[in-house]
């Protein structure tokens, strides 16, 4: 069974987020009418993608010591206001905050969504002791 892990306790300093997609399937016919098989109502294939600029090498290895735990055991990710999350306010007057939609968040308060590397951080040395570092993840939709 699956984990979750945290993400280390680190600010981005870019992010970049890309909402999923229904599982669907597209039919044309010669006539150009349209058929669509929706294979659910939830979105998958969510794509989150952090930038962090300047950061400690010991950070730096947190997040490689992080993809190697997740990826061990195909483990997921939480990410929270406390670090990837951190910055993203929402108006009082949402209904729905930006942080509820990247975890699809369902009305019993869980996350549908589960995040996992979409390839291994990209690690460049700025000067000795500090580092920049890119990760990628794509958001799952398991079933337990």
């Amino acid at each position: 069974m699956a984990v979750i892990r945290s993400f280390p306790t680190i600010k981005p300093s870019s992010r970049s987020y890309t909402p999923g997609t229904y599982p669907q399937v597209e039919f044309v016919a010669q006539n150009g009418a349209k058929t669509v098989l929706r294979y659910g109502n939830k979105k998958v294939d969510a794509k989150l993608s952090l930038g962090f600029t300047n950061i400690t090498d010991s950070q730096a290895n947190e997040i490689l010591n992080l993809y190697e735990e997740v990826n061990s055991d195909y483990d997921y990710i939480s990410f929270t206001s406390a670090n990837a999350l951190a910055g993203i306010a929402s108006p009082p007057t949402l209904t729905s905050t930006l942080i509820d939609k990247m975890g699809e968040i369902n009305a019993s308060g869980n996350t549908m969504l589960r995040y996992r590397f979409d390839g291994p951080p990209t690690v460049s040395s700025v000067r000795p002791g500090r580092s920049n570092v890119q990760c990628k993840f794509v958001a799952c939709l398991d079933g337990d």
